[in-house]
């Protein structure tokens, strides 16, 4: 009876809904998780931020192991997106150290970044069909070569995106791999970017840790929600119209990047 007393039952609801919505549509992750716990919790910015990383590793680890069980993940691309992406999150932390993240001129500044890029993801889900016609239409097709430089671009810019704000590897990240291996099955795309997010949310999510960033405590009861979330999420993902869901996700993000902006 004790346990149940000291939980704070608001976040396992927020845990299991965001998990939930990841399970449904592959994002939404750190884009809803940050958002809710610095708008509804009053939680700092760089703590929801780092509290949110080591979530996101946890949780997309089980993502991680189904997908490869299905044989969905192409670890070519994850060791592209890799090499870029886990050494921009450390130039990221260490020059989030030098100008102080913990200031609140510094939590003011990261909350206006947190809302930009929800604005960026919301168009990214919105106009993904959009977007890869128009990139087929005026790029083409690349060679392998340039694809694998293009990769490591992408994945240092998710990596600065995330160890800055959290956000960027579900939705973003998707939409690249769509724009960078069309021949690739949809599954095997959000496979590969779900294994991907597991050492860049693990790197990013340590080394907010060194920084003291992250709330153990508030960390393990998001992931009493998460994990049972993203099991139902996944179970209702097959009888849901995924483009319904992506709006309806985009829709929500909108809201929230008005409030963090303005």
């Amino acid at each position: 009876m004790v346990f149940f007393h000291a939980v704070n039952w608001g976040f396992v609801a927020s845990g299991f809904i965001v998990g939930a919505l990841v399970g449904l549509t592959g994002t939404g992750g750190g884009s809803l998780m940050t958002p809710i716990l610095i708008l509804l919790f009053g939680i700092q910015p760089v703590t929801a931020v780092g509290t949110d990383l080591l979530y996101a590793s946890a949780t997309k680890t089980g993502g991680s192991l189904m997908h490869g069980l299905n044989h969905t993940i192409e670890w070519r691309v994850v060791r592209r997106l890799a090499a870029g992406s886990v050494p921009a999150a450390i130039l990221t932390l260490l020059a989030l150290h030098f100008i102080g993240v913990s200031n609140h001129a510094a939590n003011a500044f990261l909350s206006k970044i947190l809302g930009a890029t929800l604005l960026v993801t919301c168009c990214a889900l919105v106009f993904r069909r959009q977007l890869v016609v128009f990139y087929r239409a005026r790029v083409g097709s690349l060679g392998d070569s340039r694809t694998h430089r293009f990769t490591i671009l992408t994945g240092a810019i998710l990596g600065a995106l995330v160890a800055s704000t959290s956000i960027g590897a579900g939705a973003l990240g998707v939409t690249a791999l769509i724009l960078l291996y069309p021949e690739l099955p949809m599954a095997r795309l959000v496979g590969s970017d779900i294994a991907h997010a597991v050492p860049l949310t693990l790197a990013a999510g340590v080394g907010h840790w060194l920084l003291g960033n992250i709330d153990a405590s508030l960390l393990g009861t998001l992931l009493l929600g998460s994990l049972p979330g993203i099991f139902v999420g996944s179970a209702l993902a097959a009888r849901m119209p995924d483009q319904m869901l992506r709006h309806i996700l985009a829709g929500v993000l909108f809201f929230v990047a008005l409030k963090l902006l303005f």
